[in-house]
């Protein structure tokens, strides 16, 4: 091998110096020559390059080819240190430690396999390196002995084939394996360091409809948009990865605050939900979300991503464009929904169905100019279920078609009995409206009842303008042929666009109700929206219907704001068809106001047995209703005003809280921190008790149990404590507030 073992490459080897002299045979010449012919070949094909260095770790040769690679000539390397000339790969496996070349070098460890990236900046050059360290007849180190070669290409085509196998090819994004991976890395860590970790579950809806309608490269596009958004949202908090189809996985660390956890779904279902441009087309989609914690609501990956989805599936069924937080409580509301699934086939046959009536009423006079029909079920053995409940069901099994088809069918035969004439109005799903006999439907309804055409009005929502622009418009054609009245439901809450206004023709703007709640707040912005969805309705002649009223403060709002018509409890509730019929028969159509005079944060009416802790005492009091700044409890007789006292409200939620009414054993408590939504109807606090400080207790560390307070405070609270309060027996539910 030229050089390898030349004079002018082992100058600087004395010991070296010593073999070179001896005298070869003939036949061992031979040899040498063959071998060092062999050595040359090899350098010359590029298999491999070969270095040398002396005891101090100076190079005192390095092949041609490797000189070349280097861009150095073939003795500009001779007498620099190995160690200088690489930079040591950097292994991101904790359990696959790699000691750096300067320790093995100095160890004068053999070293095989070793991958270092050259110390060059114009461009990234890796090398595969071995060696072993040589030492002479009294046992002195006299350096290394080593060979190269060049795995740059080899190395990109593993990274590219390790890419693919890790990452989504349509968004770039981090796939479900590597995400799983991640996931269970950082829970190990976390535990051990006691963090918290959010998992977030985006799933979208109406995705699979562009990828029918617009093709498969159109979906692919809208998930590379889509990806792009929730980056934008997100920026560094956590890490984005692709689920199969169309669900998205974000982990987020260190945050366990659900009020923060809350506002960023929403902003994540509100951005991905905005319209997309797609191969030339407009296309709009929506989202919901499914959000659990570690280590409150699961310890490992399994148990937080069954957590997150089961949340997930709990915001679809609320009506979808949700999100939703876990907790134990939906594990019994999945069981429910299963049963409502079972139950509801059967309702229309069983007579179980029934249609209520909610007056519309004018905002001047409080004359009942109209009504809305909402469809009730009363189950023979669970009552009342809620139609926030039953009806995503309906839609989801398929039978929402059959049911709204009746409820048509009943609305226009029960309105023909009305001794006055006055619209009533019906709620349409967009799986109904997307059916092509739908107008046939319609028809059919009318001629067999006998009602006046201009007496019906369907009430539609934005939904319906996602599917095919041009068969909505027809269908808009046709159903305004037959002579009924369009209106456009629950406007500003899902996908507004003017554009719907300009060209479906509609008779009435519904305002939804979350711009009616808290208008008349200091610092809110609903009433300048109010004023200017009822300004952009007269302008296109439209009526407006304010819905959701309640206070006399949102009345004068609404009416002061020009909304046409008012819909809401402080008028009426729905009512049945019987006493809506006798009211009618009296002659009853003017409503006067019946309300409190000014809004306040609504109170939900519950029945729920609660914990509340006071000093060293626990007591067990009834909560009878809830709000997001108070409740009112029940079970202590004559607590004093100003006392302090904090309610566990299960599942970990603690709720600091001061009485500011006391009457007998019922009293009205002010939370010191508000209550946040769950992102459905529901409340609960931002923080809950940590497993950790369970685990603190001498509790093995789990997700948290119902009951997780007291688990923690059981030796503190136990007989030895001293009650302050006399506990009283408490009845079961009861109508109106009580108080």
């Amino acid at each position: 091998m030229a050089g390898f073992f030349s004079r002018s490459a082992r100058a600087t080897a004395e010991d070296d110096t010593a073999l070179e002299s001896a005298p070869l045979r003939p036949i061992e010449a031979t040899d040498a020559a063959r071998r060092v012919e062999m050595l040359d070949s090899f350098e010359a094909a590029g298999l491999g390059w070969f270095w040398a260095t002396d005891a101090q770790g100076r190079i005192i040769y390095l092949s041609h080819g490797a000189s070349r690679n280097l861009g150095w000539s073939d003795d500009e390397a001779i007498g620099k240190s190995l160690s200088e000339l690489f930079i040591p790969e950097k292994v991101d496996d904790p359990d696959k430690p790699q000691r750096p070349l300067a320790f093995l070098l100095r160890a004068r460890n053999s070293i095989s396999q070793l991958n270092v990236r050259l110390a060059i900046e114009a461009k990234e050059v890796w090398w595969e390196i071995a060696g072993k360290p040589q030492f002479d007849e009294q046992d002195r180190f006299t350096g290394y002995r080593g060979s190269a070669k060049d795995i740059t290409a080899t190395r990109e085509k593993d990274r590219a084939a390790q890419r693919m196998a890790e990452y989504d090819p349509v968004t770039g994004l981090a796939n479900q394996q590597r995400m799983g991976q991640r996931l269970t890395e950082m829970l190990k860590a976390y535990r051990n360091s006691k963090r918290s970790c959010a998992l977030m579950i985006l799933d979208l809806e109406r995705f699979q409809h562009v990828n029918d309608t617009l093709g498969r490269a159109a979906g692919d596009e809208l998930l590379k948009q889509v990806a792009t958004r929730i980056g934008r949202i997100l920026g560094n908090k956590g890490e984005i990865g692709r689920m199969s189809g169309d669900a998205f996985q974000i982990v987020l660390p260190d945050i366990d605050d659900r009020g923060a956890l809350g506002d960023l779904g929403q902003r994540l279902i509100q951005m991905v939900s905005q319209p997309y441009i797609v191969s030339g087309a407009r296309a709009i989609i929506g989202a919901s979300s499914g959000v659990a914690i570690a280590p409150y609501d699961g310890l490992d990956t399994e148990e937080l991503t069954a957590a997150a989805d089961l949340a997930l599936q709990a915001a679809k069924a609320g009506g979808r464009g949700q999100y939703r937080f876990y907790s134990s409580d939906l594990k019994d509301g999945a069981k429910n929904r299963h049963q409502i699934e079972e139950d509801l086939r059967d309702a229309i046959d069983n007579h179980q169905l029934a249609m209520h009536y909610q007056p519309l009423v004018c905002s001047k006079t409080h004359m009942v100019k109209g009504c809305e029909a909402l469809m009730r079920w009363t189950h023979p053995e669970r009552g009342e279920i809620s139609p926030a409940d039953f009806i995503p069901v309906a839609e989801e099994i398929g039978i929402i078609r059959q049911m709204g088809e009746w409820a048509l069918n009943e609305v226009c035969r029960q309105a023909m009995s009305w001794p006055v004439e006055l619209r009533v109005a019906v709620n349409v799903s967009a799986m109904q409206f997307s059916q092509d006999d739908f107008p046939s439907v319609v028809k059919n309804a009318l001629a067999e009842s006998g009602l006046a055409p201009h007496r019906l009005e369907l009430e539609i929502t934005e939904s319906v303008f996602l599917g095919d622009t041009g068969r909505t418009q027809r269908m808009f054609g046709e159903l305004k042929a037959i002579g009924v009245r369009l209106a456009l439901d629950d406007f500003g809450t899902g996908y507004s666009s003017l554009s719907y206004l300009r060209n479906a023709p509609f008779d009435k703007i519904k305002i939804d109700q979350s711009f009616v709640r808290g208008a008349t707040e200091e610092g809110s912005n609903n009433a300048a929206i109010l004023s200017a969805i009822v300004s952009l309705a007269n302008a296109l002649e439209m009526e407006t219907v304010a819905e959701g009223v309640e206070a006399k403060d949102e009345l004068d709002l609404v009416t002061q704001r020009g909304a046409t018509l008012i819909q809401g409890h402080i008028f009426s509730r729905a009512i049945p068809s019987e006493d809506f019929l006798e009211r009618l028969k009296e002659g009853k159509l003017k409503y006067e106001p019946l309300g409190p005079d000014k809004y306040r944060a609504a109170r939900k009416t519950v029945f729920r047995r609660i914990g509340l802790i006071h000093e060293d005492s626990r007591y067990k009091v009834v909560m009878r209703n809830l709000s997001k700044t108070g409740a009112m409890i029940e079970g202590l007789l004559d607590v004093p005003l100003g006392t302090q006292i904090v309610l566990d409200l299960g599942g970990g939620q603690l709720a600091v809280a001061t009485v500011r009414r006391s009457k007998g054993p019922m009293q009205g408590v002010e939370f010191e921190t508000p209550l946040i939504s769950d992102g459905a109807d529901g409340l609960c606090t931002r923080h809950r008790v940590s497993p950790y400080q369970i685990e603190a207790a001498g509790r093995p560390l789990a997700a948290l149990p119902q009951d997780p307070y007291s688990l923690i405070m059981a030796e503190q609270m136990g007989a030895n404590s001293r009650k302050k309060f006399v506990e009283v027996e408490v009845g079961g539910p009861k109508t109106g507030s009580g108080y």
